[in-house]
């Protein structure tokens, strides 16, 4: 009961004939930028919390590890 390819194959043509080549670009544009403004904002975010917290502090529940040469 999946998707197989030719459903999927079926499925893309029917989106192109009612939006168009143009409209689909323009949409896949729209998308992209709108996921690097949103990875930009995350990591200006991030940042800002690294500075108010010192940077050096672990978040919670993240592993931190040290090395040391014990020989």
């Amino acid at each position: 009961m999946g998707i197989s390819v030719t459903k999927l194959l079926i499925v893309l043509a029917i989106i192109v004939v009612i939006f168009g080549t143009k409209r689909l670009k323009n949409v896949g544009a729209d998308l992209g930028g709108a996921i690097k403004n949103f990875r930009n904002a995350m990591r200006e975010e991030e940042e800002k919390d690294a500075s108010k917290t010192g940077g050096d502090k672990p978040i919670d529940g993240e592993v931190t590890s040290k090395n040391s040469d014990n020989g």
